[in-house]
């Protein structure tokens, strides 16, 4: 092929960012799959990596396929551009979800409360480091947080790009199925199929993306016998879910051999202390809320004219008749009905449904009972996981009984998205935090007291007993507490070190996102940095040998219940053992 003929293709293929240097008629991101042959980007000039984005991995989970199991999608022959991320999963516009162009930008302020993405959304990422490696490297398979019903891969903070340089590891990152069309208990829906009948499709899909990494990531420089599934928030809910899962209890070959598990949880109301909060609910709360998306979708398109009338109606007919009339519906009108009906009658909410084959009945008690995929386990909080939920201080008179949040999320996104971090402060906190709360570091009634009650209760407690329940059965698990908060004022009191503001170190991406203008300076940069080095290094450690512990950390790290505090000032990482 001349080389002539071989840029125009790639011209046509790729694009120019696509473009490689052609070697044998092929250029050095082309890769065969399982499905077809897929073209990436060669960025190892800027980034040190080569990648491609929106590979699939399932079909199209619509039509009939909504609901469903997901399959393998149809092959395909002629060498496929993987150079752009995949739409987002289907989702109800949130502060931490995608704007109108499926990427962190001023359209996110403007579309809060629509609908945005698609339903053919069941794609992965992958990030190769370009040096040259005389072995497979080991690889990590992120899964995105956003409490189940918003998120999507394409977020900044989630380029897989430093990360996979740094740790010298293959990251691939996946998207999976949000809200009612991730999470669904319904009889209506049932084929027979224990993993269907589940009602957790979400975790079906992840279980395929992790399917196909066995089947290719050798394609792209990764070992699928090293591979760390990481997730954050609800993706580390996910990530445990899985770890306790009956069926991926026994599998061999494993799908994966370690965990990295950040702010997040697996408990009943079982197994945790009087007072917590749990984030496994009983499967009788997910059937009442499976039937409750049927009963008013009913009212809502005028079949029913009240909840008596729905329950007639559905008991009228066949159930694959509610099947066939649920998946006729568009996704608009469906999250339309779960916002306008189900959030005000409290049958909202996404989480893993305890079916007990795809996740265990009571995940702690499988963990305690050796019932899990075994491997070292890292897990990670932030120091003020619940600065980011201050309107959940209003749920109990214990926590202050009013929303530690003064303005909506719309102000929130315009003042986080135009702020200018090195000019003087133009919000105060009295702006942010009611009265009440005031001063924040008042001694039991301040918003620092308060959400760090709400802290034991919550991510507190499902962090203590995840971990002593893996505790009881191996050695290898660590834990790290993030505590930077070298924010510009005033948000180095509203937020801190809240929930998910580790990300940003883990992936080393300080670029525009959510929060980086109330947070990044350039008097914090270089402490950021240094701390954000050895945050990768450690997962890097840890996808490589299985403990997080590496020279540049200058301390030991125990195992737990100690924890490494990552931590550092304007200047230097201040790392210590709690």
């Amino acid at each position: 092929m001349s080389r002539l003929r071989a840029s125009a293709l790639c011209l046509l293929l790729a694009g120019l960012a696509g473009c490689a240097a052609m070697q044998g008629g092929t250029t050095i991101t082309q890769r065969n799959t399982t499905h077809g042959p897929v073209l990436g980007v060669d960025d190892s000039q800027a980034t040190g990596t080569y990648h491609w984005k929106g590979i699939p991995f399932a079909a199209p989970p619509v039509g009939e396929r909504r609901w469903r199991a997901p399959a393998d999608p149809v092959a395909w022959r002629t060498l496929r551009p993987a150079t752009a991320f995949a739409p987002a999963c289907v989702q109800t516009g949130r502060l931490y979800g995608p704007g109108l162009n499926n990427r962190y930008d001023a359209t996110i302020g403007s579309t809060l409360g629509q609908t945005l993405g698609s339903e053919d959304c069941l794609y992965l990422n992958i990030w190769q480091p370009a040096a040259a490696s005389s072995r497979p490297r080991p690889v990590i398979v992120w899964v995105h947080g956003g409490s189940n019903i918003t998120g999507y891969a394409a977020d900044p903070v989630y380029d897989g790009a430093a990360l996979a340089r740094t740790a010298d590891a293959v990251v691939v990152s996946v998207q999976y199925r949000l809200g009612i069309f991730g999470f669904l208990d319904l009889d209506a829906l049932k084929t027979g199929q224990a993993d269907e009948d589940s009602g957790n499709f979400a975790l079906l899909d992840i279980v395929k993306a992790l399917g196909f990494v066995q089947s290719n990531i050798a394609q792209f420089g990764g070992d699928p016998a090293q591979v760390t599934l990481m997730g954050e928030s609800a993706g580390a809910v996910n990530v445990y879910a899985l770890l306790a899962s009956p069926m991926l209890a026994q599998r061999e070959p494993k799908l994966f051999h370690r965990v990295i598990a950040l702010s997040g949880g697996i408990s009943s109301a079982a197994t945790l202390p009087p007072g917590s909060i749990a984030g496994v609910l009983p499967r009788s709360v997910w059937r009442q809320r499976g039937q409750g998306l049927l009963e008013h979708s009913l009212i809502a398109d005028g079949s029913a004219k009240d909840e008596a009338a729905a329950k007639a109606a559905v008991s009228s007919r066949r159930p694959e008749d509610w099947a066939t009339y649920l998946r006729a519906r568009s996704a608009d009108e469906l999250l339309t009905t779960v916002q306008k009906r189900l959030v005000p009658a409290r049958l909202s909410g996404s989480n893993p449904i305890p079916d007990g084959h795809v996740v265990a009945t009571d995940p702690i008690a499988a963990i305690r009972a050796g019932r899990y995929v075994k491997g070292p386990v890292l897990a990670g909080n932030t120091r003020d996981e619940t600065k980011l939920f201050p309107t959940l201080l209003a749920i109990r008179h214990s926590l202050g009984g009013v929303s530690g949040r003064l303005i909506d999320d719309a102000a929130v996104f315009r003042i986080a998205h135009t702020y200018d971090p090195e000019a003087a402060p133009t919000t105060r906190i009295e702006d942010w935090i009611p009265q009440s709360l005031l001063p924040t570091d008042a001694p039991g009634t301040g918003f620092d007291a308060r959400s760090r009650e709400l802290d034991r209760i919550w991510f507190g407690a499902i962090r203590d007993d995840v971990l002593g329940a893996l505790r009881s059965q191996q050695p290898q698990v660590w834990h790290y507490r993030f505590d930077w908060d070298e924010l510009p004022v005033p948000f180095d009191r509203i937020f801190g070190a809240a929930h998910a503001f580790d990300l940003p170190f883990v992936f080393g991406n300080f670029g525009p996102s959510l929060f980086a203008n109330i947070s990044f300076t350039r008097a914090n940069r270089p402490g950021r940095e240094a701390l954000s080095t050895a945050m990768m290094k450690s997962v890097g450690a840890f996808a490589h040998h299985g403990d997080p512990n590496h020279p540049g950390l200058g301390t030991a790290w125990p195992q737990w219940p100690a924890s490494l505090v990552f931590d550092a000032d304007l200047q230097r990482a201040r790392l210590g053992v709690k």
